[in-house]
C-alpha cells in the first residue's frame, strides 16, 4: 500500500520525540510505501534532512510557509460562485468552511490566493468582522493579522498533492489540513494520529506569546480550532497515545467511535540490560531533552541549583540537540550565572549508550505527549520526576487497571520548589530508585513494546484498507476489533 505521511516541523527536519517515532516506523512497515509530505517554517531549510530516508520512502514533497510571504504574480479579480462566496465567508469568520469547495477553488481551478485577499469581496468582510469583533482596534492591525493567518493556508491549498492510497497525519493544524486535501482530491480514507493534542498546544503558546496582541489571541485559538475540526469530521480513524489524550479529542468533537488509543513503544530489548550505575559517592541525573523552550530547561537548572545547596554530590547532564539556538545561550548563559559547576551539557547522544552513567533521569517539559525518554529510561530501570503534563504521570503511576505502583513522581509544571523536593527524595535513597526503577521497567515490558505498536498501526493500515476497498495482504481483522473496543 501507498501511504503518504503529513508531518508538520518534525521529521525528517529536526530530532525528537515525534522524529524517532516516525523513523522507526517507516524502516520496520517494508511492506508498504511511504511518501513524505512535509512543511516546514522556512524554505531555507529544503533539503536539509537529519535523517536518511529508509528506502520505503518513495517520494517527498516539501512545502514551507514562509513561500507564501513572497506569492507574487498577477491577482486578477476572480468572480466566485454562491458556494465558493459562501465558503471563503466561513473561512475568514473562523467558522465551518466547506473545505471541499476551497479545496477545489484553490487545487483544481487554480485561484491565486492572492486573488481573494486583494479582491472586494474579502474587504467587505474583512471590514464586517472589523466592525463587529475590533471595533477599537486599528484597522491596518486588524488587516494584518487576518492576512497573516489565511495566507498560509490558501497557499498549502495550491500546489501538487502527491498521491496516495491513504493519508496519514501526524497532526491536526497545517498538517491534518493537507491530509484533508489528498483525501479529498483522490477520494481516498485519512487518518489522524496525534502525540498530543496540537490545538492545545498551539493555545498555550499564543497565550504566553508576545509577538500576539491581547485582541487578536482569542482569535488565533479559534484559527487553530477551527482547522482541527475539519479533520476530526473527516479522519476514517483518530488515534491519540493515552486514555486522556483519547478523552480530549472527543471532547473536541471528534466522534468517540473514530477514536482509538495506540500507545508508543521502545525496543525494550535495548535498553532492559542497561546495568545500573556503580556507587561512586555522586548521583547523576539525566535530562534527555532537545534545548527549546518547551521543554523549559531554565526551570530545570534552577531547580537543580536548589538541590544544589541541599546536597554536595549531584551532577546533572543535558543530553539533547540544540533546537532554538537563542534559548540554548540563554539557559548556558544561566547555568553560568547560577555557578552550576557539575551541570554538562552533551549534546544530542545516544541514549541507550548513555543511560549507563545516570541514576535516575527529569523531564520538565511545559507541554508533551508520551514521551520516549521517560519509556526509556524506566526500561532501562531508571526512575524519572516528571511534569505532569501528557502522558506522565500514567507512565509513572499506572493507566487505569495497572496495580504496579509508582516508577517516579509528577511535579505540576514551572514548579521548581517542587521538582526540586522530587529530586532529592531519589538522590537521598538508592534502594528507593531501584524499586521504583523496578516497577516502571516491568511497566513497559507489560504495555508499551516497540512491536506491539507496530502490530496495531499494521492493523490500523489493514482496516482501513478493507473498508474502502484498497490493496493489503495484511490480516489483522482480530487484532483490530480488539483495538476498537478501547
Amino acid at each position: 500500500m501507498r501511504i503518504c505521511l503529513v508531518l508538520e516541523g518534525s521529521y525528517p527536519y529536526v530530532y525528537g520525540g515525534v522524529s524517532t517515532w516516525m523513523h522507526s516506523c517507516i524502516r520496520s512497515m517494508p511492506e508498504h510505501e511511504f511518501v513524505l509530505w512535509v512543511i516546514g517554517a522556512n524554505a531555507k531549510d529544503r533539503g536539509r534532512f537529519v535523517y536518511a530516508l529508509p528506502p520505503n520512502v518513495v517520494e517527498v514533497h516539501e512545502v514551507f510557509l514562509d513561500d507564501a510571504l513572497r506569492l507574487r504574480g498577477e491577482a486578477k479579480p476572480q468572480p466566485f460562485t454562491k458556494e465558493e462566496q459562501a465558503a471563503l465567508e466561513e473561512l475568514v469568520r473562523l467558522g465551518s468552511p466547506d473545505w471541499a469547495v476551497l479545496f477545489r477553488l484553490f487545487g483544481e481551478k487554480k485561484a491565486h490566493p492572492l486573488a481573494f485577499l486583494q479582491s472586494r469581496a474579502f474587504m467587505q468582510m474583512f471590514t464586517k468582522i472589523c466592525a463587529e469583533e475590533y471595533p477599537y482596534t486599528a484597522f491596518a492591525d486588524a488587516f494584518h493579522t487576518v492576512r497573516s493567518m489565511l495566507l498560509p493556508v490558501l497557499h498549502l491549498l495550491t500546489g501538487e498533492v502527491p498521491k496516495a492510497d491513504l493519508y496519514h497525519a501526524i497532526c491536526t493544524g497545517y498538517g491534518g489540513l493537507l491530509a484533508c486535501r489528498g483525501g479529498s482530491t483522490f477520494h481516498r480514507p485519512v487518518l489522524l494520529t496525534e502525540h498530543g493534542i496540537y490545538t492545545r498546544e498551539r493555545e498555550e503558546e499564543i497565550i504566553r506569546a508576545e509577538w500576539v496582541r491581547p485582541d487578536f489571541k482569542e482569535r488565533w485559538i479559534r484559527f487553530f480550532y477551527m482547522l482541527s475540526e475539519q479533520i476530526y469530521r473527516q479522519a476514517f480513524r483518530v488515534t491519540s497515545l493515552f486514555t486522556s489524550a483519547r478523552s480530549i479529542q472527543i471532547g473536541m468533537g471528534c466522534p468517540a467511535e473514530k477514536c482509538v488509543v495506540i500507545p508508543n513503544g521502545i525496543p525494550y530489548e535495548t535498553f532492559c540490560g542497561i546495568p545500573l550505575k556503580a556507587e561512586d559517592g555522586w548521583v547523576d541525573i539525566g535530562a534527555l531533552v532537545r534545548l527549546a523552550p518547551i521543554k523549559d530547561i531554565k526551570t530545570l537548572l534552577y531547580a537543580f541549583w536548589e538541590l544544589s545547596a541541599r546536597r554536595k554530590n549531584v551532577r546533572l547532564h543535558i543530553l539533547g540537540g540544540v533546537d532554538d539556538a537563542e534559548y540554548a545561550a540563554e539557559c548556558t548563559a544561566l547555568a553560568r550565572q547560577l555557578g552550576l559547576e557539575n551541570v554538562r551539557f552533551t549534546g544530542r547522544v545516544d541514549s541507550a549508550a548513555y543511560l549507563h552513567r545516570l541514576d535516575f533521569t527529569v523531564l520538565t517539559s511545559i507541554s508533551e505527549g508520551q514521551p520516549l525518554s521517560v519509556l526509556e529510561s524506566l526500561a532501562a530501570r531508571r526512575p524519572c520526576v516528571t511534569t505532569d503534563v501528557g502522558c506522565c504521570r500514567e507512565l509513572l503511576e499506572g493507566a487505569p487497571g495497572d496495580t504496579l505502583g509508582r516508577a517516579g513522581y509528577c511535579v505540576p509544571p514551572m514548579y521548581r520548589q517542587g521538582l526540586a523536593d522530587a529530586m532529592e527524595k531519589l538522590c537521598a535513597s538508592r534502594t528507593l530508585r531501584e524499586k521504583l526503577g523496578a516497577v516502571g521497567q516491568k511497566r513497559v515490558a507489560q504495555a508499551y513494546r516497540h512491536e506491539q505498536m507496530l502490530e496495531q498501526y499494521r492493523a490500523l493500515y489493514a482496516e482501513t484498507a478493507r473498508a474502502h476497498g484498497l490493496p493489503d495482504e495484511t490480516d489483522s481483522e482480530e487484532l483490530w476489533l480488539e483495538l476498537g473496543s478501547n
